[in-house]
């Protein structure tokens, strides 16, 4: 026998408010009232029997159930907008290729695209992901995110996106077993390394004048997303980019014990070709919407603000 589904309507509601962290703006997305959202997601908890927000004065936050359920249904909500895509034809299906590194992809990206495809169903993003530089792609794509300004393709138009930090991070059993109030006390704790951020950590010991710190043992793995697993799992502690633990922090699957202690990251830039088409422009629009809607997010730009500036490689 099938499982017996959730109400469907509810489901999209929950998806949207999940994504902006917020009723109100879920509300003005679907085109429907706050209190619509409301009930809908009163529903879908009863249905469900567990709670999928914490509702605040000002802001409603995911619950570690609503985290788990919003992983599975928002790429399930994505499908079924590309499958009933599929059946249309494709003569009015039009596509953005986004070249991505991996754990970009995973923590960030992925999890904001059924937004994307709720606005513009008639759009398919297709996400590419690698850790080449995009002068270096394997396949041609419509737009990248990479951090930093270089290793770009000529002529293509970059463009400053998101200001980043690095946190140290843990589950909360972790920290509770061993509490951390300063660095000294992460030597008792196993550093969780990804080989592509291997350098945040001495970069960050420098910063808070640590630099003889030695953590009792280290893990490594390929990829940052895998780190940020383990994290999660109370394997160990772990430098992490505030970008792509943004849900983690807001649910309490992850905390931070040194939460003043901030390693600023090179930022986040997204490129275009010199013309890009007009379903290109309307990722670049949604990339700024999810930007702008980021809860606690850092300003666009610093002190030399660039962000109203694009950057031109030259051919």
């Amino acid at each position: 026998m099938s499982p017996r589904l959730p109400p469907l309507n509810a489901v999209r509601a929950f998806a949207a408010a999940a994504r902006h962290q917020s009723f109100t703006r879920a509300a003005l997305e679907l085109h429907v009232t706050h209190s619509a959202i409301s009930r809908q997601i009163k529903a879908l908890e009863s249905h469900l029997g567990v709670e999928l927000f914490e509702r605040k004065t000002r802001q409603v936050l995911l619950t570690a159930a609503g985290h788990q359920f919003h992983a599975q249904v928002g790429p399930a909500l994505a499908q079924i907008g590309a499958a009933a895509q599929s059946l249309r034809g494709d003569a009015g299906l039009r596509s953005v290729k986004i070249n991505v590194r991996p754990s970009f992809a995973v923590r960030w990206l992925i999890p904001r695209l059924p937004g994307f495809v709720a606005q513009h169903p008639d759009i398919e993003p297709q996400v590419i992901t690698s850790t080449l530089a995009p002068d270096h792609a394997a396949e041609a794509f419509d737009l990248a995110l990479r951090r930093g300004p270089r290793g770009w393709p000529p002529g293509m138009q970059v463009h400053p996106f998101l200001e980043d930090e690095a946190l140290v991070v843990g589950s909360p059993a972790l920290f509770a077993q061993r509490p951390v109030t300063r660095p000294e006390a992460l030597s008792s704790h196993v550093l969780l390394l990804s080989k592509s951020r291997s350098k945040d950590w001495e970069s960050w010991k420098k910063q808070v004048n640590a630099p003889r710190l030695q953590p009792a043992s280290c893990l490594q793995f390929d990829h940052l997303h895998f780190v940020l697993q383990a994290a999660v799992d109370g394997l160990g502690f772990a430098m992490a980019p505030v970008s792509l633990i943004a849900h983690d922090l807001a649910s309490g699957r992850l905390v931070s014990p040194l939460p003043t202690l901030r390693l600023p990251l090179t930022r986040h830039y997204f490129g275009t070709a010199p013309d890009p088409s007009p379903e290109t422009l309307c990722l670049v629009q949604w990339l700024r919407q999810e930007m702008d809607a980021l809860p606690g997010a850092l300003p666009p730009s610093g002190p030399g603000r660039t962000a109203q500036h694009s950057i031109q490689n030259k051919p």
